[in-house]
C-alpha cells in the first residue's frame, strides 16, 4: 500500500488526486486543509476487476459531464465504507452513508461526493466493468449513490469477503486471484440484484455459488452451538437435507467435514495462543460445539497428527525457544 507519509506536506493532496485520477477515474477533488492532508492507498488487480483500498482525510470530489466525455473507464463502483461517513450525489439520487454501509456509483455518469469534515475515511472499493453483472442496466441505475447497509444476510457475506481480500495480495498466486475476482463477480452481482428483487436474472450457478458461500458463512458464525448439524443447516436455509448435500459435492469436503473442520481449526488457534491464562482443553473443545472431550480428541489426532494436549505443548516450546 502507497501512503502520501513519506512526502513534503505541500505534495500529499496532489499526489493522491493523481492517484485516483490514474487508479479509480479522473476526477476533481478539493480538501480545506491541504496542508494536513494524509492518504494510503492500493490496488489489487484480480483480472478484469480490482480491489482498491483507501484511507483519506476529509475532502470532496466531483465528477463532471466533461470529464466523463474526456475519460471513462466505463465501470461500476462498489464501495465499503470501513470508516468515517459520505453524502453521494448520481443520476437524480443522493443520500449519506456510513461505516458499514455500501454505495454504487456509475463512472459513465457525473457524481459529487462530500466527506465528513469530523474524521478521516476508510473505504474499500470493487470496480468492474459495466457489462459484467448478468443484471439489467435499468434496474441497476435504481441503486445508484442509494445507501445500503451491510449488517446481515447477503451484504455481509459480501463485506467479508471484500475486507478478506485487503489480505491476500502477496498470498495468492494469478489462478487463485482470477478465482476470487470471479466469487466476487458472483457476491456482488447476486447482492445487487438482491436489492431490487432481480435475483431470477441470475444464472443457476452464480445463485449455487452465493448460496453456498451464505451457508459457509452461516456456519461460522454458528460453530459454537452443538446442535449445528447438516440438518440443522438445511433447515435455516429452507433446503432439504439432500439439496444440501448436492450442493457440496462438487467441493473437496461435504458439509459435516467442513463443520469439523472449521471447529477444529477454531480450537487449534486457541490451543496454539498457551499464556497462563489459557483455557482448560475440554473448555475450549465445549467453546466450538464439540459434544465431548474424547471426541474432540479422537478428532484432533485423525486431522493433526497429535492429541491437544501434545499439540499445545508443542506450541509452549517452541514459544520459548523464540524468545
Amino acid at each position: 500500500m502507497a501512503s502520501s507519509g513519506e512526502l513534503p506536506a505541500a505534495e500529499r493532496f496532489d499526489w493522491f488526486s493523481d492517484v485516483v485520477s490514474r487508479e479509480v477515474m479522473p476526477t476533481v477533488l478539493r480538501t480545506e486543509r491541504p496542508a494536513e492532508f494524509r492518504a494510503e492507498a492500493g490496488v489489487l488487480d484480480l483480472e478484469g476487476l480490482r480491489v482498491a483500498r483507501f484511507t483519506m482525510s476529509p475532502m470532496t470530489s466531483r465528477r463532471s459531464a466533461a470529464l466523463v466525455r474526456r475519460s471513462d473507464p466505463e465501470q461500476y463502483q462498489l464501495g465499503l465504507i470501513r470508516q468515517g461517513a459520505t453524502a453521494l450525489s448520481q443520476h437524480r439520487n443522493m443520500s449519506t452513508a456510513g461505516a458499514g454501509d455500501f454505495l454504487l456509483w456509475d463512472t459513465s455518469r457525473p457524481s459529487d461526493t462530500e466527506m465528513a469534515h469530523s474524521s478521516a475515511m476508510r473505504l474499500t472499493m470493487l470496480q468492474f466493468p459495466r457489462n459484467v453483472l448478468p443484471v439489467r442496466a435499468k434496474r441497476l441505475d435504481e441503486l445508484l449513490a442509494r445507501r445500503m447497509p451491510a449488517g446481515h444476510g447477503l451484504a455481509a457475506v459480501l463485506s467479508s469477503f471484500l475486507r478478506s481480500l485487503e489480505r491476500q495480495e502477496l498470498r495468492c498466486g494469478p489462478r487463485e486471484l482470477r478465482d476470487l475476482g470471479t466469487a466476487a463477480v458472483s457476491l456482488t452481482a447476486a447482492f445487487l440484484a438482491q436489492q431490487v428483487d432481480a435475483e431470477e436474472q441470475l444464472p443457476a450457478e452464480v445463485r449455487s455459488q452465493v448460496l453456498l458461500r451464505r451457508i459457509r458463512a452461516f456456519i461460522d458464525h454458528h460453530l459454537g452451538d452443538p446442535e449445528l448439524t447438516p440438518s440443522a443447516v438445511a433447515a435455516r436455509h429452507h433446503m432439504s437435507l439432500r439439496s444440501l448435500h448436492q450442493l457440496f459435492r462438487g467441493e473437496d469436503e461435504g458439509v459435516h467435514a467442513w463443520i469439523r473442520r472449521r471447529r477444529l481449526e477454531r480450537c487449534r488457534a486457541e490451543l496454539g495462543g498457551g499464556g497462563a491464562g489459557a483455557d482448560q482443553v475440554q473448555i475450549i473443545a465445549a467453546r466450538w460445539g464439540f459434544s465431548g472431550p474424547a471426541v474432540f480428541s479422537r478428532c484432533f489426532r485423525e486431522a493433526y497428527g497429535m492429541s491437544p494436549s501434545e499439540y499445545r505443548a508443542l506450541c509452549a516450546v517452541e514459544s520459548g525457544a523464540a524468545n
